[in-house]
């Protein structure tokens, strides 16, 4: 293993978990399975362009260290994270023979990860799995935490289960394979842990995002460095909060706002889960200052730095023409923090100081949506 190699535990007593930080971690995969396998079999499940680029290099891992190896390829996309997908991976994973002590693994993105995860929760009342992440997105957060679901028509992630993976493994060398859009998207996840609870790790971030993103010797460096800043962060919040009955909201900074925009553009390529949340982390700060909690100034920075990186920082960003506000604020009233029929959003006192603020007006997010480029009702 790697000399900068990171290893951070999740302290959840027997559901804990190492994640492993290091470029070139997969070819480590066979040998740190060794301790949660009950037998030397599992499955690997991916999509059809991670398959392309790391599938070989995690099998060969694996059958060194005499692990049977079966493969599930799966289509790639948000599309995948549906009921049909899910009820035809637990089929395949029945035909392959898979037990109750087995583990399977995820690798990929945030998607693959969802519906392993899911999957793996709900498979003979629950059994292990590893997540792999391979995108940035999925390495600084949603392979961190146990949360695991698919989406439906009425919103994203509202099927789903707490199931802590056995493991996490993170190679920061698989980035360098992923398209700047969808390393960008990740960044958008980074920049949330900075905005949401450390002013000085996003200060870092103004200093060295641009190095990160540009990758070479340095920027693998720093990739690595904030992977596991972001990883550091995420894991304390979930030890503290494991199911996201108070402290853990937070990480749903920027998340109403944008899973709203992601589907009302139809889980689509025409916005990403980070882009999402990078416009969404925008409003949130927006509607802080309009509430009387942030200066406007915290607002401009953080787009200032969002827009510096090349990723979208307003409504306005997102082509196809304009959403409707109404439809946005009927999708921000599916989120899951919505009791009682109240919206509870996480807002900010200013970068760094995130808090969760209880019965926000509807019609102040519909007056903030309109002024952000959204359109009126009926229009």
């Amino acid at each position: 293993m790697t000399a900068i190699a990171e290893t951070i535990r999740v302290d959840l007593g027997a559901r804990g978990y190492d994640i492993v930080i290091a470029p070139g971690a997969l070819r480590d995969l066979g040998k740190l399975m060794a301790p949660v396998l009950s037998r030397p079999f599992m499955v690997v499940i991916s999509d059809e362009n991670v398959a392309q680029h790391h599938l070989k290099a995690a099998q060969a891992s694996l059958t060194q260290e005499d692990i049977t190896v079966e493969t599930i390829v799966l289509p790639p996309g948000e599309e995948t994270k549906s009921f049909a997908a899910l009820e035809k991976l637990v089929g395949q994973l029945l035909d392959l023979g898979v037990e109750r002590q087995d583990v399977i693994v995820a690798l990929g993105g945030g998607v693959i990860g969802d519906l392993a995860g899911f999957a793996a929760s709900v498979l003979r009342r629950g059994i292990g799995y590893v997540q792999v992440p391979t995108t940035l997105l999925a390495q600084v957060d949603s392979s961190v935490g146990g949360k695991t679901a698919i989406n439906v028509a009425q919103g994203k992630n509202l099927i789903g289960a707490f199931h802590q993976p056995a493991l996490v493994v993170t190679d920061v060398d698989m980035l360098d394979t992923l398209p700047e859009r969808q390393l960008l998207a990740g960044y958008a996840e980074i920049v949330k842990y900075g905005v949401l609870g450390d002013a000085a790790f996003f200060g870092w971030l103004e200093a060295n995002g641009a190095g990160l993103l540009a990758g070479g010797s340095n920027g693998q460096s720093l990739r690595t460095e904030a992977v596991a800043k972001s990883v550091r962060a995420k894991a304390a919040i979930v030890e503290a909060d494991e199911r996201e009955a108070g402290k853990r909201a937070l990480l749903n900074l920027g998340h109403t706002f944008g899973h709203a925009l992601e589907a009302a553009t139809g889980y689509s390529d025409r916005l990403l889960h980070g882009e999402g949340v990078a416009i969404g982390m925008g409003l949130a700060l927006d509607l802080s200052a309009q509430l009387g909690h942030a200066g406007p100034a915290d607002a401009e920075r953080l787009r200032a730095h969002l827009s510096s990186v090349g990723l979208p920082a307003s409504l306005r960003n997102i082509e196809g023409g304009a959403l409707s506000a109404d439809a946005l604020l009927a999708h921000m009233m599916q989120d899951k923090k919505v009791t009682r029929g109240e919206l509870n959003l996480v807002l900010a006192r200013g970068i760094g100081e995130a808090f969760v603020a209880k019965n926000v007006p509807a019609e102040k997010v519909r007056d903030l949506l309109v002024q952000n480029g959204a359109t009126q009702s009926g229009s």
